[in-house]
C-alpha cells in the first residue's frame, strides 16, 4: 500500500496543545509526556472524547493519534484489548527505566518510519502494535493497584463493548458485574461524570458515524442493528445528538 493510500490515518506530533486538532472524532490519541528524566506520563483520548485538561502542561511530549481502522483491521480481541487500554483510567505513570526505554525506542522507531518516503503500512501497522501490546501490559500493572470501582468502571466498559448492539439497558451490566443499577449509574458518575445510559449512547453514536460513513448498511438496516424499534427513532435520536440527519451525515461523508 502506498504512503498516501494511509497517512491520513495517522499522526505523530512533538506538542499538544489546546487548539492541536484530532484526526476525527473517530480517532484514538495518546499523548506521552515527559514528565521528567525517570517518569513517562501516558494519556490517553478514547473514541469519541477528547484529553483530559491535565494533559495541556509545558511539559514536552508525543502525541500519537490515528484512526480506529487501523486496529479493526485485524482480531476482534486484539481490538477490545485496545478499546480496554483506553478506557480503564484516563493515564498512567512509568518510572521503571526498563519500560522507559522500551517506549522511546518505539516511539523513535514510528516517528521515523511515518517520515520516510518509503514508508511501509505494514511496518508501521507492526511497530504501533508492538507499542499498544507494551502499554497494555505495563498498564495492567498499574491497574491491579485501582480501587475496586474504578475495576468495575473497566468492566463496564469491556461488557459494553461487546454487547451494546443487543444490551442497551443499564440493568444488565448492573446484573453481569453483581452490582444494582443505581450503585453502578452512581460509580460511572463518579469516575467518568456520565451514567451507564450515557456511555452506551456515546457509543451507538460512534458506531453510527462509521457505519454510516462506510455505507454497507442502509439506515433502516443500521437503526434496527443497533437496538431501535424504527428507523424514525434512530433518525431523531441521531439528529438530536450529532445536529443532522442520518441520511445528511452520510451525504457529507
Amino acid at each position: 500500500m502506498h504512503k498516501h493510500d494511509w497517512n491520513s490515518k495517522i499522526q505523530i506530533t512533538d506538542t499538544l496543545e489546546r487548539s492541536t486538532k484530532m484526526l476525527s472524532d473517530n480517532s484514538m490519541g495518546i499523548y506521552f509526556e515527559y514528565h521528567s528524566e525517570t517518569t513517562l506520563i501516558v494519556h490517553f483520548k478514547p473514541l469519541n472524547e477528547s484529553f483530559h485538561s491535565e494533559v495541556f502542561t509545558e511539559n514536552k511530549g508525543v502525541l500519537i493519534n490515528f484512526e480506529r481502522d487501523l486496529i479493526e483491521e485485524d482480531d476482534v480481541e486484539y481490538a477490545l484489548d485496545i478499546f480496554s487500554l483506553f478506557n480503564k483510567f484516563p493515564k498512567f505513570h512509568i518510572t521503571e527505566s526498563s519500560q522507559l526505554e522500551q517506549l522511546y525506542k518505539l516511539i523513535d522507531f514510528l516517528k521515523a518510519e511515518l517520515q520516510n518516503e518509503k514508508a511501509s503500512y505494514v511496518m508501521f501497522k507492526s511497530l504501533l502494535k508492538v507499542l499498544l501490546l507494551h502499554l497494555i501490559r505495563f498498564q495492567n500493572d498499574k491497574f491491579l493497584e485501582q480501587d475496586l470501582n474504578q475495576k468495575r468502571v473497566f468492566q463496564f466498559l469491556e461488557l459494553m463493548e461487546m454487547s451494546f448492539l443487543n444490551e442497551t439497558n443499564a440493568e444488565y451490566y448492573a446484573s453481569e458485574i453483581g452490582i444494582s443499577s443505581k450503585r453502578l449509574n452512581q460509580i460511572l458518575k463518579e469516575k467518568l461524570n456520565l451514567t451507564a445510559k450515557q456511555i452506551i449512547q456515546q457509543r451507538q453514536i460512534t458506531e453510527s458515524k462509521r457505519e454510516l460513513i462506510k455505507g454497507e448498511h442502509t439506515t433502516k438496516e443500521l437503526a434496527y442493528r443497533l437496538g431501535f424499534d424504527s428507523i424514525s427513532s434512530f433518525s431523531r435520536f441521531f439528529k438530536k445528538n450529532v445536529g443532522v440527519s442520518p441520511s445528511e451525515f452520510k451525504n457529507k461523508g
